[in-house]
This record gives C-alpha cells, sequence and structure tokens, in this order.
C-alpha cells in the first residue's frame, strides 16, 4: 500500500506564494529603461524579453519542482502486510563485577593465565550471541553500578559493550545491591515471567547504597529471578594480591546463594573455564517464556524518485539560463 508517513509536509504548499505576498521584491540595483521600440529590439537579438512578472507558463516549472520536493520531504513509501517479529524469549540481564580483583589472572584460557575479567569476556560472549530471541542487557558495576547497555535485540552491540569494559571503570570496589536494584529497575516494566538478571561477581558487597539482602527481597517481588556466579579459583592455588590491592579470592558464597533462594534462581560456582562453560550450558536449559510478539510492517521508501525529478528539473531550468540557444537549437531538432 502506498502512503505519505509525513502528510502534514504538504501544508507547506503554499509557503512560497505567502513569502513573494509578505517580502519586499528584490532590488538588481540596475536602472530600468523603457523602450517603445521592444519588438524590433526582440527581432534584432532573436530573444524575446522576459515580462516584469512571470506567467503562469513560467511559474508552473517551479511550482511543479516545489512540488516534487514536497513529496520527497514528506517520505512516500510502499508499506507492505505486518508481519510478527519472533519475541519468544526472556528479558535477560548480565551484571558484570568490574572491580580491582577481576584483574586477578588465576584462570586459564586454552592453558594460558588470564585475568578474570577476561575469562567471563571470552566466554559470556558466545552466550550473548546465542540468546537468539531475547532481549539482553549489560550492568558493569564496581562501586556503582552503570547500565551499560539497555534491553535489546542487538546481541552483537551488548557483546561489544562487554568487550570492552575495563578494570575499575566503575570504581574498585563491590556494590552488589546497587546492581541489582538497577536491574530489577530495568526488568520491571517487562513480563513478569521472563525477568532474568545474570550476576557474575568474585568478591562481597563492600560498596554502594543498596543492602544486596534489601535489592534481593526487592526483585522477588518485582518477579526477578537472579543467577549469580562467583567467579575465582580457590584460595589455596593463589595467595598473592591484584593490582588494585584485592587478594586473590574474597568471595561472600553464603550471601550469594541467599540472594539466588529469596528470588527463586540459583547459585553456581566458577573456579575453572570448564565450570563457567558448565554454566551456560545450564542457563540455556531456562525454558524462554512467551511474550506478545511484536508487529511490524516493512516499509521501502520511495522518496529517491521525486528527488531525482525535482533534480533534473533544475538541471534544465538552470541550463535554460545559462545556454538558452543551445536548448533552442536541440528543441528545433526534436
Amino acid at each position: 500500500m502506498f502512503e505519505f508517513a509525513w502528510l502534514w509536509v504538504f501544508l507547506l504548499a503554499p509557503l512560497p506564494w505567502l513569502l513573494r505576498l509578505l517580502l519586499p521584491p528584490a532590488d538588481s540595483g540596475d536602472a530600468a529603461l523603457r523602450v517603445g521600440f521592444l519588438d524590433e529590439l526582440q527581432a534584432l537579438s532573436g530573444r524575446r524579453a522576459r515580462a516584469a512578472l512571470p506567467s503562469w507558463r513560467q511559474q508552473a516549472p517551479l511550482a511543479l519542482l516545489w512540488f516534487l520536493l514536497l513529496c520527497a520531504a514528506a517520505r512516500p513509501q510502499w508499506v507492505g502486510e505486518p508481519l510478527p517479529l519472533p519475541a519468544s524469549g526472556r528479558d535477560l540481564l548480565l551484571a558484570v563485577d568490574v572491580s580491582g580483583s577481576m584483574d586477578y589472572a588465576d584462570m586459564q584460557w586454552d592453558d594460558e593465565p588470564v585475568s578474570r575479567l577476561e575469562l567471563v569476556k571470552r566466554l559470556l560472549g558466545d552466550f550473548i550471541e546465542g540468546r537468539r530471541g531475547d532481549r539482553v542487557g549489560l550492568i558493569l558495576f564496581g562501586s556503582q553500578a552503570y547500565l551499560q547497555a539497555p534491553l535489546t535485540f542487538d546481541r552483537h552491540t551488548v557483546r561489544t559493550w562487554l568487550d570492552e569494559a575495563m578494570i575499575g571503570i566503575a570504581g574498585k570496589n563491590t556494590a552488589i545491591g546497587d546492581a541489582i536494584g538497577l536491574a530489577v529497575k530495568r526488568l520491571r516494566q517487562r513480563p513478569t515471567q521472563s525477568r532474568v538478571l545474570v550476576l557474575i561477581t568474585d568478591g562481597a558487597n563492600n560498596g554502594g547504597e543498596i543492602d544486596p539482602m534489601v535489592a534481593a527481597q526487592l526483585a522477588a517481588d518485582e518477579g526477578v529471578r537472579i543467577y549469580a556466579i562467583g567467579i575465582g579459583a580457590d584460595p589455596q592455588q593463589s595467595s598473592a594480591f591484584g593490582s588494585f590491592g584485592f587478594s586473590a579470592l574474597d568471595l561472600d558464597e553464603t550471601s550469594l546463594r541467599a540472594i539466588t533462594d529469596v528470588t527463586g534462581g540459583e547459585y553456581f560456582r566458577a573456579r575453572n573455564q570448564a565450570d563457567l562453560e558448565q554454566i551456560e550450558l545450564t542457563l540455556d536449559r531456562l525454558e524462554p517464556v512467551a511474550q506478545q510478539p511484536t508487529l511490524a510492517r516493512p516499509a521501502l521508501a520511495l522518496y529517491p524518485w521525486p528527488l531525482a525529478l525535482a533534480l533534473l528539473g533544475s538541471l534544465l531550468l538552470v541550463g535554460q539560463v545559462l545556454w538558452p540557444d543551445l536548448l533552442q537549437r536541440l528543441r528545433r531538432r526534436t
């Protein structure tokens, strides 16, 4: 079906004539010379003098150009039948700890030591890409929590934001309660049975304004299920300190289990790459909740056609002024 997206643009149609009436005429600065033998001069020059006011024939090409420009500005388009977009997944927010302790390199990737955050990036990146049909968002938290990517079907962009996350960008402490509170704020407008938060951290709550258990109870009231992942090698594997002065592992598993129990989620422990991969498989088995499908009508933009015609007409008018003899010869030949 053909339609104009911005039909109100045609209300501007009388604008050139209104400006002609309201604005004073332009002064060319040349003195006017009135002659009584105009016909003889036209015969000698081979050209026809223009009248002081253009006739309707002279105004018609300009009016046509203005109409074509209005048609292009009104966004003509061919709209197809409504098509349903798949939206049968969950609204899944990832809250990733970027505090100083996540820089500790006690994890392994292909037998090479990597930091905890680097392992999370590599594995959760594929996890995000596989969330077809889900809206995925990203929260980064340290001393404070920030929404890095809102809930979206654009999984590639969310993965890019995760890959660009840096240690300490949100502060060196760990505000788990603030991260949960921000997630609840973003998820509360979504369908109740589809609200999921995956919380990844390697430490205990030591920052922020909200107590984690208070935030967890709020999440439970809003129907948000929390799946917590505690990441980091066991303390006996390393007793050194990270670059920000944190110990190898200061994970409060008791609190994380309590948070997931309150919200009906589950707590996972990731000591190495294999554990984290298994956790992703477990999260993949979560049953998606059917949501109301979104209807979209494909639209084919047609504005280039009237715009191209307006450009061609403008070139012809300019050529008529600059090369009148050439155009007259072409007309005679045709």
